[in-house]
């Protein structure tokens, strides 16, 4: 999570943008190689009902799933029982429940999907569906909801750079390649089943890498932004200590 990371990710987002942007028909050119992959019973964008495509892309998902999961049940126990030491950094349970919400959650699926009308390519006219094509930087495409723009699975994976980037040093090297792989490899599944364009996967791996990116010098580097973890620890219970000490003297237990 240094500056190097920071330059290359708006590097990837400047060429995509102007490139995609002037040549929006490369989206096309690139989904009509999937689009051609067809058979005798489900037509073009076969792929899309290939159950080895949907096992890889499940998989993928239950990656971050599984990662985040331990997570939230440490906040939940320190939650219920705000006196016992939490299980694991303070920090690293705000920065990575923070870039979860933020990144796939907020800005990707309840954000851009549901408001930036960009039909999926199995959905426009140019591959038999009903809806127009339009350039990634278009909100106007018409799709009502859960839209091409960007790809949610694919910030998902992405995501998985957020724990990379708390591993130990011998480690994170090899982290972050296991992280961006998953993306490439679940941006390739995605537009293999005709369910986005380059250009989604790509701006979707670029914005959720930006919010890992600012939350990680927010909480870890800026002097004047970043937490302890005896800080986190001490905000989590006075949070829950008043809770905690209505249910004590409903049952009849004294708090100490």
């Amino acid at each position: 999570m240094n500056r190097t990371g920071l330059i290359v990710a708006l590097c990837i987002a400047a060429v995509a943008g102007v490139v995609f942007g002037l040549y929006p028909a490369l989206d096309l050119r690139i989904a009509r190689v999937f689009y051609e992959i067809g058979d005798a019973e489900h037509g073009t964008f076969a792929l899309r009902y290939s159950p080895l495509i949907e096992h890889l892309r499940n998989a993928g998902l239950w990656v971050s799933r599984l990662m985040i999961a331990p997570v939230v049940g440490a906040l939940v126990i320190k939650l219920i029982l705000p006196r016992r030491k939490l299980l694991m950094s303070g920090r690293a349970i705000v920065f990575l429940i923070a870039t979860m919400a933020l990144g796939p959650g907020l800005l990707v699926n309840a954000g851009l999907k549901e408001h930036w009308g960009r039909y999926r390519p199995f959905d426009v006219t140019e591959f038999g569906g009903t809806g127009p094509f339009v350039a990634w930087w278009d909100p106007r495409g018409g799709c009502p909801t859960n839209c091409s723009f960007v790809s949610g699975d694919v910030s998902g994976a992405v995501w998985m750079v957020a724990p990379a980037a708390l591993a130990p040093p011998q480690w994170r090297a090899l982290a972050y390649g296991a992280a961006l792989t998953l993306g490439a490899a679940m941006a390739v599944f995605r537009m293999m089943a005709g369910g986005h364009f380059p250009s989604d996967t790509i701006f979707a791996g670029v914005f959720t890498f930006l919010i890992i990116w600012l939350c990680y010098a927010l909480i870890y580097r800026w002097p004047r932004t970043r937490l302890s973890d005896a800080a986190v620890e001490h905000a989590l219970e006075r949070i829950a200590m008043p809770c905690y000490r209505v249910i004590k003297r409903l049952l009849g237990q004294k708090t100490g």
